[in-house]
């Protein structure tokens, strides 16, 4: 049975669409990970328009870890989700922790990598902690050639110098998350530049990366290369247009005034 009823430290975020063969052993991950060092958490795995038994198999999680919670996107059709922008908003505002972790639920990120950056976020006293896969994943020179222009495209348009935004596995303080757009389509893209152009200290980290194991990928060279173009461009506009707002109490009148 899941219990809700205590604040977490930490709150993990899972964006899931047709991911029914990876949800068992990710909880079971995370668990293995986190129960020996008794920090006190909550998986939160969001069902974005799921064609197969994603919904299933998370009620059927539900009774047997207590750590566990499923979110359903109520207005997602079946078979065309939000998207990952809309479910992280979704996990990020229904989570209690004091901590926020984002991960796919596709087991490419790997949970092992959850309490370092836990420390690492403390020592350095940092907002947020982006994963950077770069070191551990084999890309085929295609794939290669495409990341390198995405970035350098997001570095002049954007003057975003995060080596590997791509990579789904961060960790930040509530506050950062909270402050993030994700309400907008394609903004889970650009969270780390948005959290530093918010003015949070934003560093980087090695971070494991696994190949898929089960599931169909969801994203392409193309279907992420001009979508995140445009996307750059908006987010562009976006920030020419940002404010930040700060207030200051007023004050009664005093005999001296």
């Amino acid at each position: 049975m899941s219990d809700t009823s205590a604040a977490p430290f930490l709150s993990i975020v899972c964006p899931a669409h047709d991911e029914q063969p990876n949800l068992e052993r990710l909880v079971q991950e995370v668990a293995s990970v986190l129960d020996p060092i008794a920090m006190e958490y909550e998986i939160i795995i969001v069902d974005d328009g799921s064609t197969d038994d994603t919904p299933k198999i998370i009620r059927h999680l539900l009774t047997e870890h207590k750590h566990l919670r499923g979110l359903r996107l109520k207005t997602a059709i079946r078979g065309n989700g939000h998207g990952q922008s809309a479910a992280l908003h979704a996990g990020i505002h229904a989570s209690k922790g004091t901590l926020i972790a984002m991960m796919d639920a596709d087991l490419q990120n790997d949970p092992a990598d959850l309490p370092a950056m836990v420390e690492l976020l403390y020592r350095t006293n940092a907002d947020m902690v982006q994963g950077d896969r770069t070191a551990s994943r084999a890309d085929t020179l295609v794939r290669k050639a495409s990341s390198w222009v995405g970035r350098m495209t997001r570095r002049a348009l954007l003057g975003d110098t995060i080596r590997d935004t791509g990579c789904s596995l961060r960790m930040m303080r509530r506050p950062v998350a909270l402050a993030l757009p994700l309400q907008f389509r394609g903004m889970h893209r650009f969270i780390p530049i948005t959290a530093r152009r918010a003015g949070f200290t934003v560093i980087e980290t090695p971070v494991r990366h696994r190949p898929r194991v089960a599931g169909k990928t969801k994203y392409g060279i193309w279907n992420r290369a001009l979508p995140g173009l445009v996307d750059c461009f908006a987010v562009r506009w976006m920030q020419n247009r940002r404010h930040v707002v700060q207030s200051m109490e007023i004050e009664s009148l005093t005999i001296d005034d």
